[in-house]
């Protein structure tokens, strides 16, 4: 943790030694150089081929290079929850290793964009890598995809509803902003010109033939004659006429192994063999088969090879849940703040109704980590994290008041009796006090010195 002022200069007193080979290698690493890999080690991630850097270097078995890894671990093992559509703006310092953590619900049928966008003119190199939750706790996440460092961008769509991970971190002594957008929309084009998933009018499992058999597809209502287009690029495999379907048209979706059923067609405009781009005509809405006495509809159906019938709505049905607003104060991100109000809620996600993880008194020191619309995320010095509102905090630029040392006491570097002690205030030393934690107060002496005190 870092504390502020006299504190930063005594931990940067026991990272000297480790500045000028570390420096060497960001350099080495700044130019799109890295050092051979060991045949064994087998990196194939820029996450990996980064460690790997680290290990060639010596610095794996150093203190800096075991915070680097243990922070890697720690986004995955305690991420943060990240109710989708999602937005942050970050900070990461550079005076410690860091790394942070997503985590969110993805179902199947929907397109997913992870997205980072640095700040300033020489920002860290950073990297982003994407991780599945296994249903079996006791495994750890699985690397699914991992991001180019220069363009922070993955895309992707599950094959089953999973829960995700997204990681990332920055590299060695390296500070930076950030804004991480995590978002969602339907996988497929919408089948039925000028109609969206409002005009769809039968779900998926509903009772068919007296509850007989089941609906394996969505029926999309609109006007006989309105163009039926392509969900997705691929091959027509199919145009027949049936007595349940009517006239049909199939076509293998090419980037998913899909089979994409179009039925109850009044009129089909292709022919087996030819390729289909999404928006391409198929046919025309109508009502054959066996929907000759409902209203014309599309019947559309999406069938997996050994899994049979899936559900398409999820695969047609837009997200209609807009971004949160930008970051409403991303000034104070990285500074040491502190609670302005007479106690405020740390919540376990930027909603309001959350869990509330503990109740912050007045005065409390806090660090803004990431700021999600009205929400910032904050690092306790404890290493306790959480959501609290923004105007809740304040700076701790502001004396609270002043006051006079009884007796000598111990001014140590953090909120905790057993942090390195820093000095010994004399008896009728002033103070001035900044900002407090647990039974401990953050004061700032003259010339500036800060430290903690016991209260």
């Amino acid at each position: 943790m870092k504390i502020p002022a006299s504190a930063t200069r005594h931990q940067w007193a026991g990272w000297r030694r480790w500045c000028f080979p570390v420096l060497a290698l960001l350099a080495l690493a700044g130019c799109g150089s890295v050092q051979p890999l060991r045949e064994s080690f087998r990196a194939t991630t820029p996450h990996e081929r980064y460690a790997e850097s680290l290990r060639e270097a010596g610095l794996e078995g150093t203190a800096l290079g075991r915070d680097w890894n243990a922070a890697a671990e720690r986004a995955l093992d305690a991420p943060h929850p990240a109710p989708l559509p999602f937005r942050e703006a970050g900070y990461f310092p550079a005076e410690e290793p860091h790394a942070v953590g997503y985590r969110f619900r993805a179902a199947r049928g929907q397109r997913f964009t992870a997205q980072v966008e640095l700040e300033g003119a020489a920002p860290p190199r950073v990297f982003l890598d994407l991780f599945e939750v296994p249903q079996d706790t006791a495994r750890p996440p699985t690397r699914v995809m991992s991001a180019d460092t220069t363009s922070l961008t993955l895309t992707w769509e599950p094959r089953q509803d999973t829960e995700y991970l997204l990681r990332l971190q920055p590299e060695l002594l390296r500070a930076g902003r950030y804004a991480v957008t995590i978002r969602s929309q339907a996988a497929l084009a919408f089948p039925v010109d000028g109609r969206d998933s409002r005009a769809i009018g039968s779900r998926f499992g509903a009772a068919r033939d007296g509850g007989r058999r089941e609906h394996h597809g969505v029926d999309i209502f609109a006007p006989r004659g309105t163009p039926v287009l392509a969900s997705a690029a691929g091959t027509v495999t199919r145009v027949d006429e049936t007595p349940r379907g009517g006239r049909v048209v199939w076509v293998r979706d090419s980037e998913r192994g899909l089979s994409l059923y179009y039925a109850h067609l009044d009129s089909q405009a292709v022919q087996p063999g030819a390729r289909v781009q999404p928006g391409d005509t198929l046919g025309t809405v109508g009502n054959t088969g066996n929907a000759r006495t409902t209203p014309p509809h599309l019947h559309f159906g999406i069938y997996r090879r050994g899994e049979g019938p899936l559900d398409p709505y999820p695969y047609v049905h837009p997200v209609r849940s807009p971004l949160p607003p930008p970051a409403a104060d991303t000034a104070g991100l990285g500074r040491w703040a502190r609670v302005a109000a007479r106690e405020t809620p740390l919540l376990s996600q930027p909603a309001q109704g959350t869990a509330t993880a503990r109740v912050l008194p007045r005065h409390t020191l806090l660090r803004p980590m990431g700021t999600s619309g009205s929400w910032h995320r904050v690092l306790l010095p404890d290493g306790t994290s959480g959501y609290v509102a923004i105007r809740s905090v304040e700076p701790v630029s502001r004396p609270i008041r002043r006051t006079t040392v009884a007796t000598g006491v111990a001014l140590r570097d953090g909120p905790m009796p057993a942090a390195a002690m820093i000095d010994t205030l004399r008896a009728g030393t002033s103070v001035t006090v900044l900002a407090r934690f647990a039974d401990f107060l953050l004061v700032e002496g003259t010339g500036g010195r800060q430290g903690w005190i016991t209260e």
